[in-house]
């Protein structure tokens, strides 16, 4: 019973750490937006979320964590630790070297929070029709 509910959830749940790590990349373009040289980066979404949910299908992950307890918390087949960070090819690079483009991340930025909390609102609408059923 708790694996289908599991199931239910797990797309979810790898979409919303993907958008969680791409907002924190993106934060970090926007608080170096005056480091000279600095590179901005970014992760492509669809290709990230579609290696997570390959990766969960064969059961295998990049890394593996070391387990030296029975009672350790086994990582969850398909969670991926690191994701595959691109540098962003700007349009326009300044004279110090910096590649960020607050437009473009600001834009970015408030996408990727946009498309997080409608992901959160679905999964809310999911767990009230489960509960609505459970209590009938």
């Amino acid at each position: 019973m708790l694996d289908k509910l599991e199931n239910t959830f797990h797309f979810q749940q790898e979409a919303l750490s993907i958008r969680n790590k791409r907002q924190e990349i993106l934060a970090a373009n926007i608080a170096n937006a005056d480091t000279p040289g600095f590179q901005a980066r970014d992760i492509d979404f669809a290709s990230e979320l579609k290696k997570t949910i390959e990766n969960g299908r064969t059961g295998t992950h990049g890394m593996q964590l070391a387990m030296t307890s029975e009672r350790h918390i086994p990582i969850k087949p398909g969670y991926r630790l690191e994701a595959d960070l691109l540098y962003r090819v700007p349009h326009q690079t300044a004279m110090d070297g910096n590649t960020v483009d607050m437009d473009m991340e600001r834009s970015n930025f408030a996408d990727n929070s946009l498309k997080y909390q409608a992901d959160v609102t679905f999964i809310n609408s999911q767990v009230k029709s489960m509960m609505a059923v459970l209590q009938q």
